[in-house]
């Protein structure tokens, strides 16, 4: 494992702030429309993935000439979306973290598919992060730390049927020795009551996710 953080930057909704979490050295690949819209925006894709369907094909020559590689796969005969085969990619560099940014929006089986995709990342040992304008979403198997980056709330969603031992520190709402279950809203829009709080399970995967209206 490294200290190298990629980026993925997907083809959903697009916010000029996603470019603040963008830092020297972060390795940028490109999904689809992402790659593009990180060449509008003055970046080069160290790598550009996918069927490039979403993009005309005066985009397709742009993107195949201002990316530092291209990882192209037919827009048919094809397993996985692209958001999927960019974070392979990702995997593949042994990061110490994964950023996705445009994987929300449009396309509900997209977004969930891509949330998804933090399960695979924790079974790899990559701390990985989805955000857009309104969501920081993240996973946990055991303990995580929630810093107060300016949401209103934090909600807790099971990724397991079943969340056992879920215990708040630092919350309006506590909780000690919980149990969480798909299905229920018993820890949703609750809210830090310090700089920071802890979220700490015995069993399962919980969804940790920061947002704002």
């Amino acid at each position: 494992m490294s200290d190298k953080r990629v980026i993925i930057i997907s083809g959903g909704d697009w916010a000029d702030e996603y470019l603040d979490h963008i830092r020297p050295g972060d390795l940028l690949i490109g999904a689809d429309r992402g790659a593009l819209m990180l060449i509008e925006h003055g970046l080069r894709p160290d790598i550009a993935v996918g069927d490039f369907d979403s993009v005309s094909d005066l985009d397709a020559e742009r993107i195949r000439d201002l990316s530092g590689r291209i990882d192209s796969c037919d827009p048919v005969d094809k397993n996985y979306t692209d958001t999927d085969l960019a974070f392979e990619l990702a995997l593949n560099e042994r990061p110490s973290e994964i950023v996705l940014l445009g994987a929300t929006g449009g396309r509900m089986d997209h977004t969930l598919a891509n949330v998804q995709l933090l399960i695979r990342a924790l079974h790899h040992q990559v701390a990985c992060s989805i955000r857009d304008r309104n969501n920081y979403i993240q996973l946990t198997g055991s303990r995580l730390v929630v810093e107060d980056l300016g949401f209103t709330y934090v909600s807790l969603i099971p990724a397991t049927m079943e969340v056992s031992g879920v215990t708040l520190e630092g919350f309006a709402y506590p909780l000690e020795n919980a149990t969480l279950r798909q299905g229920q809203s018993l820890a949703v829009s609750n809210q830090l009551a310090a700089p920071s709080g802890t979220v700490s399970i015995e069993s399962g995967l919980l969804f940790v996710i920061q947002s704002r209206d």
